[in-house]
Order: C-alpha cells, then structure tokens, then sequence
C-alpha cells in the first residue's frame, strides 16, 4: 500500500500561482509514474501532469503545458505540481496518484494504484 498526501491547495486569483505537493508513504519502482488529476462535479477526473521516480520524463496536458510544471523529490518522497499564470477553468479538485509499476498508461485513471484524497483549488475571476 502506498499512502499519498496532498496539500497546497487554496484560493488564488487569475494569474497567480500555487505549489501543490504530494507526500507519498514510499516509492513503487523507479519506473512507475507520480501524476496528478484533477475533476470538476459531474464531470470526469482528467489528466493534468506525471512523472517518474527516475529519469526525466514528464507528461502534461494540453491545457496546462507552459503554465504548471511536474517536480519530485526522491529523498522527501514528494511529488510536486508548481501551477502559474492560473485561470478560473483550473479550479478544482486535485489528486494525486502513484502508480504500482511502470507500463500502465499515464493518461488514465485506471493506469493509477493509488489515490489521494485531493485538495481544492479555486482561481477566482
């Protein structure tokens, strides 16, 4: 069992900026991926950033390339989100998830062993 942590979330305005983390309990393998998701109500949890515990390979979607950046930590066993220039479509709840080996699909939530519990974040107008 792998137990993950989220914190960081908050209200901020247009344009501003928050740092989200994520402490996990332990690493899986150095080839599965951290991720983080994100869902509105009635709507889906959708994709939003990933990384591996090794090398440098990162995954975004399009709607947040260039604005938030996916980081860790090995020794912390943290995972980190840094989300700028933010706008009001990014409100939401935002989870973290690890998976249980590398191979699974980073895009999906079934690709995921392991979920947080989320922390909302508002972008006021």
């Amino acid at each position: 069992q792998v137990q993950l942590v989220e914190s960081g979330g908050g209200l901020v305005q247009a344009g501003g900026s928050l740092r989200l983390s994520c402490a996990a309990s332990r690493r899986t393998y150095s080839t599965a991926a951290m991720g983080w998701f994100r869902q509105v109500p009635e709507k889906e949890r959708e994709f939003v950033a990933a990384i591996r515990w090794s090398g440098s390979r990162t995954a975004y979607a399009e709607s947040v390339k260039g604005r938030f950046t996916i980081s860790r930590d090995n020794a912390k066993n943290t995972v980190y989100l840094q989300m700028n220039s933010l706008k009001p479509e990014d409100t939401a709840v935002y989870y973290c998830a690890s998976q249980d080996w590398g191979g699974s699909s980073w895009y999906e939530e079934r690709g995921y062993a392991y979920w947080g519990r989320g922390t909302q974040v508002t972008v006021s107008s």
